[in-house]
């Protein structure tokens, strides 16, 4: 994983870790965008899921990952912020330093997306198959948007 701040311009992978599934969102080249890109499957036992999302940082030519850290309301780190924490670890050890993987502060998001797509109508089993893919916008735009304010969201792992 990185340690450098983020300066590089292309396209930017969003990533929202789940227990069951692993959503995914994609910026434009200018980094101005984050766009729902799919909802992956996780798979803790033969890692298909890091294979994908390394398919698709070649595929895209991502110049950067941005992984949500689900903090606490109360800022701290539990289980689920040391399990994006593994996961962000062996996403960089899959693309093997070509490519910044980042942490940033995702409390919040899955909620804040179930909420935006619940008042566009979209609940039940439509919501289940989007939500992720929903957090993994907020996660990145928000890294885009502070980025672009000359700020980082959180410092780069």
């Amino acid at each position: 994983m990185s340690g450098s701040e983020s300066g590089a311009r292309g396209r930017s992978l969003g990533v929202d870790v789940g227990d069951v599934r692993v959503g995914v969102a994609l910026s434009d080249p200018a980094g101005i965008l984050a766009t729902p890109l799919v909802t992956l499957s996780r798979d803790r036992s033969g890692g298909k899921d890091l294979d994908e999302l390394a398919a698709m940082v070649a595929e895209h030519e991502v110049v950067e990952v941005v992984v949500g850290l689900p903090r606490t309301l109360a800022g701290r780190e539990g289980p689920a912020a040391r399990a994006a924490t593994d996961y962000a670890r062996a996403l960089a050890g899959r693309l093997g330093g070509s490519v910044a993987v980042r942490l940033t502060d995702e409390r919040l998001t899955t909620v804040s997306a179930t909420r935006m797509l619940a008042e566009r109508g979209v609940r039940g089993r439509k919501q289940r198959a989007v939500v992720d893919q929903a957090a993994a916008v907020e996660i990145l735009q928000g890294w885009l948007d502070a980025r672009r304010a000359n700020r980082t969201p959180e410092n780069p792992t």
